[in-house]
């Protein structure tokens, strides 16, 4: 497990989290980060993947803001701080970012080319923008916020999708979550995964909202969707 810096598309370099998996051979992962930055949830995430067969990246989207954010969801200040830094939050750049993750993790030594995403809350936005706007091998979102915005850019889908909705989403009205079950839910390359009684962030371990049992189902099929899609 390291730290590596990567080139930014306009210039200037950002960190990114990266583990190896044993052997350090086999497909790739871009890890990509709520609005708590690149914290121990994120670095277990990315840990938990490589242990898995995977390399797996998580980069610092926040780097133009500020480099190196690593807070948690424990304390009014933090969730004031990461709400701030998610309103700066250029996405098209953010976007940017994760396409050159992507091409580093494919020119990795030992990565076998084909590389993945996942995002949680905002990454779950931009996990389902990986799938529109780059050519990344496969997409997973969990519980991604705004998805109904963006519901034009979803004739780009040419790769397989995963988005685990949850029905419960204080941050996503069922309004906003009909939209989007209409407009995706019968693509041929999109799978949704609806989680009854959940609320946002129900996978986040050690957050408010976190169900061991959704969180392992829902855990369970990112993994069978990574190993039919990239292995």
């Amino acid at each position: 497990m390291t730290k590596v810096m990567i080139d930014a598309a306009d210039g200037g370099q950002f960190s990114a989290y990266l583990a190896a998996p044993e052997g350090d051979e086999g497909p790739g992962v871009v890890v990509i980060q709520e609005i708590f930055g690149v914290n121990k949830v994120m670095r277990d995430t990315c840990d938990a993947l490589a242990k898995q067969g995977y390399f797996a990246i998580c980069p610092d989207l926040f780097w133009r803001q500020e480099p190196g954010v690593d807070i948690t969801d424990q304390s009014k200040e933090e969730w004031d701080k990461a709400f701030s830094l998610m309103q700066g939050f250029d996405i098209d750049k953010g976007v940017q970012d994760l396409a050159v993750t992507l091409a580093h993790l494919r020119e990795n030594p030992g990565c076998n080319g084909r590389v993945g995403a996942v995002g949680f809350c905002l990454g779950g936005r931009l996990a389902y923008l990986m799938a529109t706007r780059t050519d990344v091998d496969c997409s997973v979102g969990y519980y991604g916020v705004s998805l109904e915005t963006m519901l034009d850019e979803a004739g780009n889908i040419r790769k397989p999708l995963m988005l685990h909705v949850a029905e419960k989403d204080k941050f996503s009205s069922p309004e906003a979550r009909a939209r989007i079950e209409a407009a995706l839910g019968d693509l041929p390359k999109v799978t949704l995964h609806s989680y009854p009684g959940m609320d946002h962030a129900f996978a986040r371990v050690g957050g408010e909202h976190y169900d061991a049992e959704a969180a392992e189902l829902a855990n369970r099929r990112t993994a069978e969707f990574f190993k039919s899609n990239l292995q």
